[in-house]
């Protein structure tokens, strides 16, 4: 990299939020900036906010956004002469950074020299013992038999955390416990970190039990200059994966930040590195920290450090590409106030967080003093199954950690997103829970608080519920057929409704009193083989841009909705509810259970077929194995039987819900 690069025009080589946050950015500083989209994201909120956009190909990640010959195609047409690669694709990809380099167009990130140091983390892992960094003990060693690592595991001492040595997300990820699972586990460790990295190396390490996960922002320029911003607090995580991001960590002391931080820099400069990295490390009870690994890019959680600092990481990584010095020196940095993130997903925490797909059919972020989402929503939008589930991230900043935690909370409740499954209500409970909110969340916090979690069930309509989803289907199909625009129709309802929630069909009677102002009346529901229930204590005074405004038992309240070829999309304080009026339809009956049909549960492709026609199996063996969102779901047998059929092989596109194997039951 040279000290000085002329940069008029950034080329953003990402998708999603990352890539709306760092054209925002930007832009604000007077740069132009060029968009690249698969054919799946051509309608895509980066791609209207760019100046320019260029297609890279089809909506598959390796003909499109990992697909370097065509980005580089894109930044020579566009007249680029920066690229920018947010974090995933191609932020850590060293030969990407060489061929922008080659091409005479400013990579903004790091040198390659560190990329490919850090990128391999056994390679990592020993330039930092050089650098007299604390290292988790383990084994980084070029012999990669299965023998050697069982031997290494047995004097590490059990349990054992396996890694890949590239890439990362808790890919090539496994823990071991005993001797048996270490041998059982390699094969399938090397397996998914070649599959997902074009590398099956592994590396050993000692699992630290509930450790905190610290992560140092470092930021260093072409002169030298190198700097640590405080640490984050990335403990709370599912599947490796983090969930909950804040800074500062109630946990770490001064002292303990002082520490990390000079080891974080000594770690950028045993690199010679330049830009934005951050050093994750493991801490222990007793506060001993332990080098885990080190990102070479922006962070998704970078947006909790800028408001802690007051400071624009996306602008200093610019400045700093561009050969100026870094903005401020390590005495400049102040660390005020806290705050909290949360990431927003496309998936449905009831069902072991299934990826989920969907249009999006109405979306409202909260806004308030000390509140920030960075997303990529709108309208409209369709969430597919090519990409990651995360949709936005939702951020929120206070005086002190209650305060940033009470106005999260508030964010996240007030927040709407409707017509595709997602986890906000469960963040919201996450940011609620009293081991949360005293700071003694470790990486256990989920599993040992979430596991049996009512909140993890299915999310069941109330009388109540019924009763609102009727008024509101009620009069917006009045409003559909009014000639007028200035009378009220409340007065006009009546009549029987049949509504749909999951698998459960109620009939509702609507008698209503003559009110001029109010829909309400006597609300009579009658659920399949149950007795009848009134509710009397429900008025609809208003329905106005997708906000139903209604009283119940004489306190006035407002939800949020919206209606979608005969589907009621309804946010409550307890979670998002679906209701599909299915008056006009014949009774219909509930899919059965242990039907034999195998059917993809989303849009994906087929990576394993794990069994053959006129196989016998058990009701839970997995027949195949498919991949959606960068996840494997196995798909199971609900019966015992023999499979008749199996209509896919490995590398086949499915759609969601596309019968992919049937198995015949032995009784029939």
């Amino acid at each position: 990299m040279s000290e000085h690069n002329a940069i008029n025009t950034i080329l953003v080589a990402n998708r999603g939020e990352i890539a709306c946050r760092v054209i925002r950015t930007a832009q604000s500083l007077g740069y132009r900036t060029v968009a690249v989209y698969s054919e799946a994201d051509a309608n895509a909120l980066h791609v209207h906010m760019a100046d320019k956009a260029v297609c890279i190909g089809p909506a598959e990640v390796g003909q499109s956004y990992l697909n370097m010959p065509a980005i580089l195609d894109a930044v020579k047409r566009s007249g680029a002469d920066a690229v920018h690669p947010g974090y995933g694709f191609m932020s850590e990809n060293a030969d990407f950074a060489n061929a922008c380099s080659e091409a005479g167009v400013t990579f903004i990130g790091p040198p390659v020299k560190a990329i490919d140091m850090m990128g391999n983390k056994r390679q990592a892992k020993l330039a930092m013992l050089d650098a007299g960094v604390p290292c988790i003990p383990g084994y980084s060693g070029s012999d990669q038999s299965d023998e050697v690592m069982v031997r290494e595991a047995n004097e590490i001492g059990y349990p054992v955390m396996i890694k890949a040595t590239a890439g990362g997300g808790g890919r090539g990820m496994r823990i071991a416990h005993s001797e048996a699972e270490m041998r059982e586990l390699i094969s399938s460790a090397r397996s998914e970190a070649e599959n997902a990295f074009g590398n099956g190396e592994i590396i050993l390490e000692k699992a630290i039990v509930e450790p905190r996960h610290i992560e140092i922002q470092v930021f260093a320029d072409q002169h030298g200059n190198c700097v640590y911003l405080g640490e984050r607090d990335c403990s709370i995580q599912r599947r490796h994966q983090k969930v909950v991001e804040e800074a500062p960590s109630p946990f770490v002391t001064p002292e303990l930040r002082k520490a990390m931080g000079e080891a974080a820099v000594r770690t950028a400069q045993a690199c010679d590195y330049v830009g934005a990295g951050t050093v994750e490390f493991l801490v222990d009870h007793e506060r001993n920290f332990y080098f885990l690994e080190m990102n070479t890019r922006l962070q998704v959680e970078h947006p909790v450090t800028e408001l802690i600092t007051g400071t624009d990481l996306v602008a200093w990584q610019i400045k700093v590409a561009a050969g100026e010095a870094l903005p401020k020196a390590q005495d400049d940095i102040q660390l005020r106030g806290h705050a909290m993130e949360v990431r927003l997903y496309a998936e449905d925490p009831r069902q072991n967080f299934l990826p989920q797909t969907g249009d999006v059919l109405l979306w409202r972020q909260a806004e308030g003093d000390g509140l920030r989402c960075d997303h990529m929503l709108a309208d409209g939008q369709v969430v597919s199954p090519h990409y990651d589930p995360m949709l936005a991230k939702m951020i929120a900043w206070g005086e002190n950690r209650a305060d940033a935690t009470r106005r999260l909370k508030r964010m996240l409740e007030d927040s709407v997103l409707l017509g595709v499954e997602n986890n906000r209500h469960f963040l919201a409970q996450v940011i609620d829970h009293n081991v949360f909110q005293q700071g003694g969340a470790t990486t256990a916090f989920l599993a040992d608080h979430f596991a049996d979690d009512p909140s993890m069930q299915a999310l069941t309509a109330n009388a109540d519920d019924w009763a609102l989803a009727c008024l509101i289907l009620a009069e917006h199909n009045s409003q559909q057929h009014r000639q007028g625009a200035h009378w009220s129709s409340f007065k006009h309802h009546s009549g029987n409704f049949k509504l749909r929630h999951a698998e459960e069909v109620t009939e509702v009677t609507l008698r209503c009193n003559v009110h001029v102002q109010q829909l309400g009346g006597d609300i009579i529901l009658q659920p399949p083989g149950q007795g009848a229930t009134t509710v009397n204590n429900l008025q609809l005074l208003k329905l106005e841009h997708n906000r139903a405004l209604y009283q119940r038992d004489g306190v006035q309240q407002s939800c949020w909705y919206t209606i979608s070829n005969e589907n009621l999309y309804l946010s409550t304080e307890r979670g998002d509810l679906h209701f599909e009026d299915v008056s006009r339809l014949p009774a219909l009956g509930a899919d059965q259970a242990g039907s034999g049909q195998i059917k993809a549960v989303m849009d994906g492709a087929i990576v394993e077929v794990k069994a053959s026609a006129g196989d016998e199996v058990k009701k839970g063996d997995v027949i195949l194995i498919m991949e959606a969102m960068k996840m494997e779901h196995p798909l199971k047998a609900d019966v015992d039987g023999v499979i008749s059929n199996i209509n896919v092989q490995a590398g086949d596109q499915v759609k969601s819900k596309q019968l992919l194997a049937e198995v015949q039951t032995n009784d029939e």
